[in-house]
């Protein structure tokens, strides 16, 4: 069964910009705690045409054919101000992870440029979000522009199919969405898909935030409307407080007094 979106209920321009607690409609915390996500936008929070820019200058995926990634690890000082942690690789056991060219593997990707960290929007993107999962100092945050482009059709997700990423907190950010059929999220109770929750096609500037250790999710392959123009599909991942043993172990090994979920 389809659920409604949530709307803001009031205008949050109207708000000031350093105001963490106004940044999400109060919806959004009442449907992560019914159903364990939670569907907004934040166009009117963030500059979205800036955003969008950098995706321009992205390097190519290594180890996933036609997709970009740039990727940075982040967290909260004792001052609630946002700080690059510096490099650890990226990495999911296969217990999460189901496709060959990424499972059980170390990955390295370029940072987050300084001239997007940089920005007040994204800082206080940071800290509101870390403010709504109850993210505190210390506790790693992995925050990655990525997408696919190109000419005819294309699995965004590379063959991961329905999947968690192996944290408790996660976000999706649509960044942009150009010349683009399909593409559509689906949220699942259960690992083999026969417990549907919701589909969603998400615009740019809209959020999908959801409990990644209780759900599972996938997006549609993506192809042209055009097809005498290419296809591109941007978007912001963000997520914290890993279940993945994997993902724990190199972040204790780089991160050694970082703040970790469980005993690592």
């Amino acid at each position: 069964m389809k659920l409604d979106t949530l709307k803001h209920g009031f205008d949050l321009t109207c708000l000031p910009a350093n105001s963490l607690a106004g940044y999400w409609n109060p919806g959004v915390t009442e449907a992560l705690r019914h159903q364990d996500w939670a569907k907004t936008d934040i166009r009117e929070r963030i500059d979205l045409t800036a955003w969008q820019g950098f995706v321009a200058d992205l390097p190519r995926d290594p180890y996933v054919n036609q997709r970009w990634k740039r990727m940075s690890w982040l967290a909260l000082n004792d001052q609630g101000d946002v700080e690059d942690m510096g490099q650890c690789p990226m990495a999911q056991g296969g217990a999460f992870n189901d496709a060959e060219s990424m499972a059980d593997r170390l990955r390295y990707y370029d940072p987050l440029t300084r001239e997007f960290m940089a920005r007040p929007d994204v800082k206080a993107f940071v800290r509101a979000w870390a403010r709504l999962w109850s993210i505190g100092a210390h506790e790693p945050i992995l925050m990655q522009i990525t997408g696919v482009r190109g000419e005819g059709s294309v699995d965004p997700l590379q063959g991961q199919g329905i999947h968690a990423d192996g944290c408790k907190a996660l976000s999706i950010l649509i960044l942009n969405r150009e010349n683009v059929a399909g593409g559509e999220n689906h949220l699942y109770a259960d690992k083999a898909g026969t417990q549907p929750l919701v589909d969603i096609t998400l615009d740019p500037g809209d959020i999908l935030h959801l409990r990644d250790d209780r759900l599972f999710h996938s997006v549609d392959g993506i192809e042209q409307l055009d097809s005498k123009a290419p296809f591109e599909r941007f978007i912001i991942i963000i997520n914290s407080r890993f279940v993945d043993d994997f993902q724990n172990r190199m972040l204790r090994r780089h991160f050694p007094e970082a703040i970790l979920n469980g005993s690592y």
